[in-house]
């Protein structure tokens, strides 16, 4: 707001050798400027925004507090500057009354220019260099650079108080504001989807939000230096930032129940399709189900002592679930609709991965059976590519085998011993028909 930073220090000497009229005139045309830049600013400071929206607002707490420490502060400052434009104005008069000032002239001058004659009445208002301890005294005596000094004190203080506040409300209500209208919209959206308060946890957190907001906004309004950090390491007025936890904090909780509304909505356009796809999981998961019964018969009837697991029934708790969803999509209760989807095709998939593993924990022994019945093919051809299929030896232990593995119910454990029996005997005829080990194609025995 074009507020200059500090007054412009004085500085002249302490009273020494009577002045010169050169170094008279050089004085008074330095406090001349320097009275210019002090009344500029003091100017600028009551002309501040942030000062006429502290003069106008309702304030409370620790910058109700500080305002009127602020305000004493001004009144003081002006009053300095009054003894200071005083002081300068007896100085020219001294000054207008010769062309060339005598002695008692310039001794008069020097007194002004650098002596402790300019004096302030106390009038009871505080400011640096008042002592709580002793008794307050009628007037106080400077010399123009400790006044200057003293000025300088009291407009940093007030400046650094004016805008923090300032900055304060510049940044947070607008901010504050903002974020109030994006809930309004997220809140329009929640009511649209049956979201509402009482009724969804979502619906809950908008209202809590909304409170919050409208809770925050007054309070930076009547005290903004309770949300007014300062800088570390910095004395220049107005340094330091914002405390802008409690807005992130509500803009980060309308952020997440915005995205919850979002899935929502998501589910509204897409909850036909997602019905459909746990409908077809269930129903693929009841088939597979239904197979593995059906193997389990089959085992029992053709695999003799083994250890059959059980297969359960179809999922009927998930059907029921399933019915619920569709209702809730029926009567466009999205809210519900969506917690109890994102389940069902989560527990749809894990019922098909369990359809999935009984089947195949029932199915193991046939699986066992398979592959002995492969083996014990895979050696019969073996022998036959070597011309030794009509041993009798080997015959004998292959019809053996193959009764065992092809006949109802099926020892596994002892067709494997069957099976065993006819791979050694077949190792040994092939080992003795072929010393080295190889046939002509390369192949182990």
């Amino acid at each position: 707001m074009g507020v200059a930073g500090s007054f412009p220090g004085f500085t002249g000497r302490p009273p020494g050798p009577v002045m010169g009229r050169d170094e008279a005139d050089r004085t008074l045309a330095r406090l001349g400027a320097e009275h210019e830049a002090i009344e500029t600013s003091l100017l600028a400071l009551e002309e501040h925004a942030g000062r006429r929206l502290l003069e106008g607002a309702t304030l409370t707490g620790v910058t109700e507090e500080r305002w009127g420490s602020t305000k004493r502060s001004i009144t003081l400052l002006w009053r300095y500057f009054d003894a200071y434009a005083g002081a300068l104005a007896s100085a020219r008069e001294i000054r207008a009354r010769r062309r060339y000032p005598g002695r008692s002239d310039l001794v008069a001058l020097t007194d002004l220019l650098r002596g402790d004659g300019v004096t302030v009445a106390n009038q009871g208002a505080t400011g640096p260099g008042v002592s709580l301890t002793r008794p307050a005294r009628l007037s106080e005596r400077f010399t123009l650079e400790e006044l200057v000094a003293r000025m300088n004190d009291l407009y940093a203080q007030a400046l650094d108080m004016i805008l923090a506040s300032d900055s304060v409300w510049s940044a947070l209500p607008a901010r504050i504001d903002l974020l109030a209208a994006e809930l309004r919209r997220t809140a329009s959206l929640a009511h649209s989807v049956g979201v509402r308060p009482g009724e969804h946890p979502a619906g809950d957190d908008l209202e809590a939000i909304a409170e919050e907001l409208a809770t925050l906004r007054k309070q930076v309004i009547s005290d903004p230096l309770a949300f007014w950090v300062p800088g570390p390491g910095s004395a220049a007025p107005g340094g330091g930032r914002p405390d802008t936890t409690r807005y992130d904090r509500a803009a980060l909780a309308l952020e997440e129940v915005r995205r919850e509304i979002e899935a929502v909505l998501a589910v509204r356009q897409d909850a036909e399709q997602r019905l459909i796809q746990v409908r077809d999981l269930l129903s693929r998961a009841n088939r597979t189900l239904a197979e593995a019964r059906l193997a389990r018969g089959e085992v029992l009837a053709k695999i003799a002592a083994s250890e059959v697991p059980a297969v359960s029934g179809p999922p009927t708790v998930l059907q029921e679930r399933l019915a619920t969803a569709s209702a809730y999509r029926r009567h466009a209760q999205w809210n519900r609709l969506s917690p109890l989807l994102e389940s069902l095709e989560r527990e749809a998939e894990d019922e098909l991965l369990r359809a999935r593993e009984s089947l195949t924990s029932v199915t193991g022994p046939l699986a066992v059976r398979a592959e002995l019945r492969g083996r014990l093919d895979a050696y019969k051809a073996k022998v036959a590519r070597h011309g030794l299929a009509e041993d009798p030896l080997l015959i004998e232990r292959y019809d053996a085998a193959r009764r065992m593995l092809w006949s109802a119910p099926c020892d596994l454990r002892v067709a494997e011993q069957a099976v065993l029996h006819y791979q050694l005997a077949a190792t040994d005829l092939l080992t003795q028909h072929r010393p080295d080990g190889h046939d002509g194609q390369g192949e182990t025995s």
